[in-house]
């Protein structure tokens, strides 16, 4: 059966209907219904938990078909949910995870499995390319350094590993350029996704064909960089009769999650840094442009016209955890000492890289430190120090964001871990010296992608027309932030003379 497939500018599409978002993460799949408010429509959230393939040598995969098996069954579950509403779908939104990337044939079948930001199985292939490079001119140009969550180092890594499987490979598609393959026959990737490859050219919004010279891929392996608003229609078979009320409407190509997250939870202008705290944490900002990224940070995109400006940390909720469980702590009491003046003289200083480290400092394979331990260290003092050691390597971040800022910007922070211990914004605010307000959209990721699938359908006239639900701001102590300052500063000496 044949198929129709149109990409369009959608500016000229409907201005109204429903929004139906797929938001693929590494721990969850979820697709739902949005209105024209950006507002969830109820009951028709439908997710499936997930886990990543990982193993000690650094692995950290995703099966293809699994992937696509619960895409297929999420959305068949929110059409499902519709009923009569199916009608009423206007356009279908995307995020995922980013940075991915998988092999296939010709046919595009896959031919790997989906390799992940996770996985540091090329560390050394990163160091190579360090060598080689000039690494700072490369991360000016593609807004990414050469470290094991980006592109480069993997293709370097299968080239010495497994050559076979490299030279089999026909096409290198991102998780979104692979499902519309499926969908549609055809795919493109947008500059979003692009550009958390490391292999984007952040001021041509083109593939660095000098990076691409030097990597063992050529440039027709990879996709089309489209910007955000370009959408496809005209399901092909199965997927026109499985899904009649999708067949033709517009389809908005992937987007990265942490572009979607800052958009739905209102961080769409350099006013608001969003700070999304899940097992990692990563602050990201919208500025209206970034000349020069600050070394430590990454620049990617919204879309053609949005920088995305942060950094991202191996820890976050991962810490909270380890503390809670390791030491046999309650949540309730821990809440109570974060902030008991009588907890601030523990003398402990933590570089918490229970994961490794991301940013700022890259560091890459190495492990968490604890000094100041002494015979009447407490276990709630260890867990304060924790929590207080990933706060001020977020702090860090800040203080580099803010020097392509104008203005001191509010801290918009999200996740499961502020939800579950309030106490941290509180510490957040204090260490950073800025307000925090928390976010009160429980799915910020599938909101942005609602948002901006609206604005490209011309249904709302920007980002910011539908303001985000922000709880209470927390301001600063700035007692507090005088004597984190001086942690901050003790933190960053031992930094220094253990790495």
């Amino acid at each position: 059966m044949g198929h129709k497939l149109m990409m369009v500018d959608s500016n000229a599409a409907p201005g109204s209907g429903l929004i139906l978002v797929i938001d693929i993460g590494s721990s969850s799949t979820r697709a739902a219904l949005y209105d024209i408010t950006a507002r969830l429509i109820p009951g028709s959230l439908v997710q499936e938990q997930c886990t990543l393939d990982t193993a000690l040598d650094g692995t950290a995969e995703d099966n293809p078909v699994a992937l696509f098996d619960r895409v297929v069954r999420c959305i068949d579950g929110v059409l499902a949910v519709a009923g009569s509403r199916s009608r009423q779908i206007a356009a279908v939104g995307c995020a995922t995870y980013v940075s991915n990337v998988l092999g296939t044939d010709a046919e595009g079948q896959p031919l790997t499995p989906i390799y992940t930001y996770a996985d540091t199985r090329s560390a050394a292939a990163a160091r190579a390319l360090r060598e080689h490079f000039d690494e700072a001119e490369i991360w000016q140009r593609t807004g990414c350094p050469l470290r094991t969550s980006y592109l480069p180092a993997l293709f370097s890594w299968l080239a010495a590993t497994q050559p076979q499987l490299l030279h089999s490979v026909q096409r290198w598609m991102s998780v979104g350029e692979w499902l519309f393959q499926a969908f549609f026959g055809r795919s493109t990737i947008t500059s979003s996704v692009a550009a958390w490859t490391g292999l984007l050219n952040r001021t041509s919004l083109t593939w660095d064909d000098a990076l691409l010279a030097e990597l063992p891929i050529r440039r027709d392996q990879l996709g089309t960089v489209v910007d955000a608003s370009v959408s496809s229609s005209g399901l092909c078979a199965p997927w026109d009769d499985r899904w009649p009320a999708l067949r033709a409407i517009p389809w908005f190509g992937a987007i990265g999650d942490g572009a979607a997250a800052n958009i739905g939870s209102g961080c769409t202008t350099s006013e608001r840094i969003a700070l999304s705290i899940g097992t990692t944490g990563a602050l990201r900002t919208i500025p209206s442009s970034v000349p020069a990224i600050p070394r430590g940070l990454w620049c990617y995109r919204v879309d053609h016209a949005l920088p995305l400006l942060g950094g991202a940390t191996s820890e976050g909720g991962n810490v909270l955890s380890w503390a809670l469980r390791t030491l046999n702590i309650n949540m309730q009491t821990l809440q109570h000492y974060v902030l008991d003046p009588a907890g601030a003289s523990h003398g402990l200083t933590v570089l918490p890289f229970i994961a490794g480290e991301r940013g700022p400092g890259w560091a890459g394979d190495v492990r968490a430190t604890i000094t100041g331990i002494s015979t009447t260290t407490s276990a709630l003092e260890i867990a304060r120090a924790a929590l207080e050691g990933v706060t001020y390597r977020w702090a860090h971040i800040a203080r580099l964001l803010r020097h392509v800022l104008d203005e001191p910007p509010t801290i918009v922070v999200s996740g499961g871990a502020v939800q579950h211990l309030p106490a941290w914004a509180q510490l957040i605010a204090d260490a950073l010296g800025l307000p925090v307000a928390r976010s009160g959209e429980p799915e910020a990721t599938s909101r942005g992608v609602a948002l901006l699938a609206l604005q490209s359908l011309g249904t709302i006239p920007s980002l910011e027309a539908r303001p985000a639900v922000l709880n209470a701001v927390v301001q600063p102590d700035m007692t507090r932030w005088a004597a984190h300052q001086v942690a901050i500063e003790r933190q960053r000496q031992l930094y220094e003379r253990l790495l």
